[in-house]
């Protein structure tokens, strides 16, 4: 869902009049685009490959920095961001755990937890 996203923003991007005005912004825009198209793509052939519907680790690190070139004109993706970052360290915080549950010996309790 983020790379199609990603993919509206930046064809929004190109329809917009200030492209028409100024080359340089143009020139950005299409890079930006055309990188954009090449992210999703690369994530749906690893969703295709890995038959899971999850592509939220395969979104490399650099995505964001296009997006924070444009947090002065979109301010909301600041906030995703910020979300984001949070999620991914509350996700490693739960991944430690789970694979400290799953060393230890197999008991009730344990299960339990690690179910949890």
């Amino acid at each position: 869902a983020m790379s199609k996203s990603a993919v509206k923003i930046s064809s929004d991007l190109l329809s917009n009049p200030l492209c028409e005005q100024e080359p340089s912004f143009l020139e950005m825009v299409t890079a930006f685009d055309t990188a954009m198209k090449r992210m999703d793509s690369f994530n749906q052939e690893k969703v295709e490959k890995t038959g899971n519907g999850s592509a939220g680790s395969l979104f490399p690190s650099f995505f964001f920095f296009f997006f924070s070139r444009f947090s002065s004109v979109f301010p909301s993706l600041n906030m995703a961001v910020k979300r984001r970052e949070q999620t991914l360290q509350d996700y490693k915080r739960l991944q430690s755990k789970v694979e400290k549950y799953e060393e230890k010996e197999r008991t009730g309790p344990v299960l339990a937890k690690l179910h949890q």
